[in-house]
């Protein structure tokens, strides 16, 4: 479970072995979010409110290169 990214108390990680189409899985204080890397639309979400998961899709938005990067270095061992 590779943490990517650590930023204002989220945490971006991905699972090892989850599924083949790239995403993050995002956390912070009990909440928690999944969001495609591709469409940047949100596959489920928990205890996040609707500004919070505005503010994740802009970062997730920001960093995208640096995410993608990221989950191909891993998933191509």
């Amino acid at each position: 479970m590779p943490t990517v990214l650590r930023w204002k108390g989220y945490i971006f990680l991905f699972y090892a072995k989850e599924e083949d189409r790239p995403h993050i899985h995002i956390y912070k204080q009990g909440a928690q979010a999944k969001i495609w890397l591709d469409t940047l639309g949100f596959h489920n979400h928990r205890n996040f409110s609707h500004k919070d998961l505005n503010v994740i899709r802009k970062k997730v938005e920001a960093e995208k290169e640096t995410l993608l990067e990221a989950w191909n270095d891993f998933f191509a061992n």
